[in-house]
This record gives C-alpha cells, structure tokens and sequence, in this order.
C-alpha cells in the first residue's frame, strides 16, 4: 500500500513528532482482497501543522477542509487526504462540529460501521477497536455502538447501511442496524440529493442489489426516494442480463431499470437525486426508447436502428429491453435467450458502413448550397438504409439523379 510519496509524508510527520495511519476503505478493502481506490490518512498532528511542515519539504498541500481538520497532499504520484483526529462535539443528523483530539480509538468511534473504523500503521500493523475484521470476514455491516445514535450523528448513515449490505454483506442484516435504519427512514428526505445519489450509485451497481433495494421498499425508503417506488424484478432481469455477457453495471443505466418508463417519472427522479444534465439526459434518452429491440427483430430492422442511433445507444437499448424480456417470463425460454444473444453479438460486431455520396455530389448537380442539399441528402440516405445499405456510389448517384426533379 506504500509507494515513495506515501513513505515522504510518513517520514516527515514522524519525524516531527506525529504518528500517522492509514485508515478506513483503503484499510477496510485491502483485508477484504478488493481493489483499493483511495487511501486517507490520518494524524495526531494539527491541519495547519501538517500544511506548514510538508509545505516545508516541497509538498504541495491544499487545505480543501481544514476547517474539519482534512487537507490534501499532491506529491508526485496521486492526492492523498490527511485528516487529524477528531471527536464530534454536536450533531444534527446532517453535520458535526468537531474538535481535535489525540486518542486514535476516540477517532475511530466517531466513524459509521466497525469495518471502517479500521487503521493500520505502514509497517502493516493492523488497529481494530470494534471487531471490525471479525465482521468484515463475516460479511456483516454493524454501526459502531448504538445503531440509533450512529443514525442520528448523520441520516445520510441509512443509505450507507444499504450500499455496504449491498457490497460486502453475506448474511442477513444485522437487525439493530437494520431496525435504526426503519426508524429513521424519514428523515433521509433532509439530505442532499447528491449525497444520496452518491450512496445510491453504488448500491445499484453492487453485483446482485435485488434484495438490499427490497429491504429499502420494505422500510418506505424506496418509495421516499423515486416517484413511484421503483420496480427491483427489472434491476435483477439486468443485473442477471449483465452477468450473463460479462458486462460491468453502471449506475445511470439500472436507475433506468429501476424507475421504468414513465411520463415525468425521470425528470422527478434526476431532481430529487440532483443528477447532472448529462445522467440526466441520458436517463431519459435509455427509457424514451424502450421496446424499440426485441429477441426477434429482424437484421435490417437491427442494422437499421444501429445506425440511427449509434452502437452504445442500442446495447444499452437491448441490455434494457432483454432485462425487461426476463422480468415478464422469469425463467427466459431458451429461444428467446438464444435470439436476444444473437442480437447482442450482432450488435456488438457489425461494422458501419460509409454513406456513398456527400453534399458536394448533390450541388455538382445544380443544387445550390443551403438547406436544400440537406434535405436531399437525407432523402437518399433513407433510401439507402431503407436497401440494407448495400448501394453503392454510382447506384447512389443514379438514385439522386431520378429523384432532384421531384424534391
């Protein structure tokens, strides 16, 4: 987990007096064999310290939270948090104030699950004060203490429960965890839609989500959070879809799954959940076109809806409209597995072809420039879809000389 810069930061706070561990997910994810994205440090030393000594020694440090005791360090290789040790003084269920503390397990209460309040030192030394390896390996997620007081430190705490059930659980939920989450599912509507989203990206993407998204349905979470509650049977269908041609989920796309078409029903979700214009526009171009594949569609019809829309429009398209295939015939008949397959492949692989002809070749046959030669473009480019694609230059030509007199 070490590298060169790390072992720098290490080596200057140390050397002036202060200890320093990494903690939380890099500790959490590196115990568990997955894929460590980013690693946060921790110090006894003061943020305005830690800024003034690795200024000091040419690091470039940005004081991106020093209000909360978090700046960044921008070595060589990568940024790296660095926050000092803390104790909540107050909380509201949205923020805390805090102030510094030394004690490194004080820091660690403060945190949500056991398994994150994990820290090691760099020499590989684990601390774990809330048996949170115990419960790492055990596949289960337990607020640290009292669930009902963790909750309340920060509701945002209830979405977190759901997306690390989602992506480490491996038995039931721990019913403490669980029951604090029920109680305190209204109150979710006070966070921020992007901090929703946020959790909530990542619990759709977990592997198999079905039965954490029915958990939230079963608490009134679900029904809080999308207009009419959602739909988990189409998430499963595409989550079985994905797994099934190794495709890796991603968020915008199960929403889609989740919310199914509905007037009005993306624009409510993209506001309430505050997703960027681009999720946004992409939520509702995958559900606009729902239904438009099927396991029967012909080649031409596929190759036709291709090249209107483009190869990662359509795989979404199909990914969406199999899944929805699967959640109306739950086994999926053997037929219809092999031909919604067959139109992936296809799909996947078919090479587009260049339209033979351009706007030049309209005008070098009297056409001056304007719209006009768009149009008549456009009129022998459907003619040209419309045959399979397969006229060529001079057949274009020809068709564009018998149809000008009449356009």
């Amino acid at each position: 987990m070490v590298d060169p810069d790390l072992e720098k930061i290490f080596d200057i706070l140390k050397m002036a007096g202060h200890k320093v561990r990494f903690v939380g997910g890099c500790v959490r994810d590196t115990i568990a064999r997955r894929t460590v994205k980013d690693i946060d440090l921790a110090t006894d030393a003061n943020p305005e310290f830690v800024l003034k000594v690795l200024t000091g020694a040419k690091i470039k440090v940005l004081p991106t939270g020093i209000e909360h005791g978090t700046v960044t360090a921008i070595p060589e290789t990568r940024p790296f948090e660095i926050t000092t040790l803390r104790r909540d003084v107050e909380t509201d269920g949205r923020h805390a104030t805090v102030e510094f503390t030394e004690d490194w397990m004080e820091d660690a209460s403060r945190r949500d699950f056991t398994f994150n309040a994990l820290s090691a030192d760099p020499d590989g030394t684990i601390y774990d004060y809330f048996t949170g390896i115990e419960d790492l390996n055990a596949g289960r997620v337990r607020f640290i203490g009292r669930a009902q007081e963790r909750v309340a430190e920060d509701y945002l705490r209830v979405m977190r429960f759901f997306r690390f059930q989602a992506n480490y659980g491996k038995t039931v939920p721990d019913q403490d965890s669980l029951a604090a989450c029920r109680a305190a599912a209204g109150n979710v509507e006070t966070v921020s839609g992007e901090r929703i989203w946020s959790e909530m990206s990542q619990t759709l993407t977990a592997p198999a989500p079905g039965a954490v998204l029915r958990m939230m349905e079963d608490i009134g979470l679900l029904g809080l959070l999308l207009p009419v509650g959602g739909s988990v049977m189409h998430i499963e269908a595409l989550a079985k879809v994905e797994s099934i041609l190794s495709i890796e989920p991603e968020p915008i796309r199960r929403l889609a799954a989740l919310i199914r078409p509905s007037d009005g029903q993306e624009s409510e979700t993209a506001v309430r959940l505050r997703l960027s214009r681009r999720d946004n526009s992409r939520l509702k171009r995958l559900n606009s076109m729902r239904g438009e594949s099927s396991a029967a569609m012909s080649i031409h019809e596929l190759r036709k809806t291709l090249y209107a829309v483009g190869r990662d429009r359509f795989l979404d398209q199909i990914l969406l409209d199999w899944a929805d295939d699967l959640a109306a015939n739950s086994l999926g008949s053997v037929s219809s597995m092999k031909g919604w397959r067959e139109i992936w492949d296809t799909a996947s692989s078919w090479q587009f072809p260049e339209f033979p002809i351009n706007g030049e070749d309209v005008m070098e046959m009297g056409i001056q420039e304007g719209p006009r030669v768009g149009e008549i473009l456009e009129h022998i480019e459907e003619w040209w879809v419309e045959h399979s694609f397969l006229p060529d230059r001079d057949a274009c030509l020809d068709q564009l000389r018998q149809v000008i007199p009449n356009l």
